[in-house]
């Protein structure tokens, strides 16, 4: 029998190769953190060398330009080492955290706070214009033809200005008025004296108005009329007024027109006389123009004293003297009296009393029967 023949293992040759492979991996991982290294340490390099060195910048500020030297590195450290501020709302060309390169130009300018009233709203705004009306312009507010700026737009903005703005507008409307009609009375021959007769009825007239109206920030505040025309003219109201003398020729034989019954009395009336006017008078100075101590205080024409109740003036060619009447409304009277003013269909009634004279003033509109000499008596 031959003796068995053990194989040697490898052990020895694999652990040879992994070492190699190891050493050459770290020398790699040494190779690449060295030159990562070396670029960053070049960067920084470069990096300081850019924030040591000295720049040429260009810096302007509301309008006045200057040549700056600097070894700042962005603006805001720039803008502290020369002093210069910026408020929030000033104006810079540039983001305070920019980084500085030789060359650059800065622009600052530096607003201004103006309360601006305008639209129902009064708020603060920021502008660098130098007038009223450059800021206006700057902050895109627009202004109308008739709008009111105080102050006005040619006017010097200082800081803290403030600007008001009135937004006016005009509007116009058309309204109509009436116009009133003339009476014009023409004399009647035909017609008797004391009456009256409506010829031609007046109608008015239209008057078209056209207003202007102005409104201030929604409130009027004028208003005039700017054209009239006459839209349809007016048509005047034409009156006969009789001139024709009445002819009286009543008598104690005249007969009754009309029989009339009136608070248990009944009489016939020789003549009906219809839209009489009334007024009063007393025996004193007012009517007559007498005082008592006048030989003729209180007598009437027909030479009767006056009683109220009883006595009326009237015009004698309507009603004859010392007859008895019934006015409606009122009673019998007698006409005992005449008067300068007392025509046609118009009677005077006496009443003792001026003060109630004068409340009795001028009524229109009533009937009187004319009866004869002698007052009716009741049944």
């Amino acid at each position: 029998m031959g003796a068995i023949q053990h194989e040697q293992p490898h052990v020895r040759r694999s652990s040879s190769m992994s070492f190699a492979l190891r050493w050459k991996h770290e020398k790699l991982r040494l190779i690449s953190i060295s030159a990562l290294i070396s670029i960053a340490i070049v960067f920084m390099f470069m990096l300081l060398l850019n924030w040591t060195a000295t720049k040429k910048v260009t810096v302007v500020v509301n309008g006045k330009e200057s040549a700056i030297l600097t070894k700042q590195s962005d603006l805001q450290s720039l803008l502290n080492e020369q002093g210069i501020s910026v408020a929030e709302h000033d104006r810079v060309s540039a983001a305070l955290t920019d980084q500085l390169k030789s060359g650059d130009r800065i622009t600052i300018e530096h607003t201004k706070p103006v309360q601006l009233t305008a639209d129902g709203e009064t708020k603060t705004v920021h502008t660098v214009a130098a007038t009223v009306g450059e800021a206006l312009q700057e902050l895109q507010i627009p202004v109308g033809e008739l709008d009111k700026v105080t102050p006005a737009v040619d006017s010097e903005l200082p800081s803290g200005s403030a600007i008001q703005i009135v937004r006016v507008k005009k509007e116009t409307e058309e309204a109509t008025e009436p116009i009133a009609f003339d009476v014009e009375k023409k004399n009647d021959p035909q017609l008797l004296k004391g009456k009256e007769q409506v010829v031609q009825e007046g109608k008015e007239g239209v008057l078209l108005k056209t207003k202007e109206k102005v409104f201030e920030d929604g409130q009027l505040v004028a208003e005039q009329v700017i054209s009239e025309k006459v839209q349809s003219e007016s048509v005047k109201k034409i009156v006969a007024v009789g001139s024709k003398n009445p002819v009286v020729a009543l008598s104690s034989s005249s007969p009754a027109v009309k029989d009339v019954s009136t608070s248990g009395v009944k009489f016939g009336a020789k003549q009906v006389i219809n839209n009489v006017t009334l007024t009063a008078y007393t025996a004193g100075p007012e009517s007559t123009g007498k005082s008592k101590s006048d030989p003729g205080y209180g007598v009437t024409s027909t030479g009767t004293k006056v009683t109220e109740g009883r006595t009326i003036a009237v015009d004698p060619k309507v009603i004859p003297l010392g007859w008895w009447v019934y006015i409606e409304g009122l009673g019998f009277r007698r006409a005992e009296d005449t008067g300068g003013a007392v025509k046609g269909n118009k009677i005077d009634v006496y009443f003792n009393s001026d003060d109630y004279a004068t409340r009795f003033g001028r009524k229109r509109g009533y009937t009187v029967y004319v009866i004869g000499p002698t007052k009716p008596a009741v049944d």
